[in-house]
């Protein structure tokens, strides 16, 4: 299953590959690229946005604060 989240305001592709995560940033054009996060086998889905922010909060700006789930095809 493919995820896709805002993470103050970049959209990551997170997806379960056998028993790892997977994750890409998506860019403006759709085209993916390796994010080069790792995320622990044991974070579960529900736990993905709090990880992503945990990693990522430095990049919180006054317009982007915060990380949330998106719908597929979504872009913001």
């Amino acid at each position: 299953m493919r995820y896709r989240f805002n993470v103050f305001g970049r959209i990551f592709a997170v997806e379960r590959v056998d028993d790892a995560w997977a994750a890409h940033l998506i860019g403006n054009e759709g085209k993916r690229r390796p994010a080069g996060l790792a995320i622990p086998s044991d974070v579960t889905h529900a736990e993905l946005p709090q990880y992503l922010y945990d990693i990522y909060h430095e990049s919180a700006t006054p317009t982007n604060g915060d990380v949330f789930e998106i719908s597929p095809g979504q872009n913001s």
